[in-house]
């Protein structure tokens, strides 16, 4: 039982890191860039501050869903097998 449970929970995190993942790139820019590594290395916010890495950012949101609905997806496709 606490193993479905982890499963579950874990289902549960990836899909919700990989939202914010998706949206947190493109809020207003006190979001993505107010953080304390890009007023440390200043260089660092020139190339976090490009529309290429905030789209390599989402995407990589968006493998984390769908990866996290396909785990879901086999899950549930075992759990009727079984039945």
């Amino acid at each position: 039982m606490m193993s479905r449970l982890l499963r579950v929970l874990l289902l549960l995190l990836w899909l919700e890191l990989g939202l914010v993942l998706i949206l947190l790139p493109w809020w207003p820019p006190d979001v993505w860039e107010a953080n304390y590594f890009l007023y440390q290395y200043p260089a660092l916010g020139l190339f976090a501050n490009n529309p290429f890495v905030r789209g390599a950012v989402s995407g990589l949101g968006l493998m984390n869903v769908l990866l996290a609905l396909e785990a879901f997806r086999i899950r549930i496709s075992a759990v009727a097998a079984r039945s």
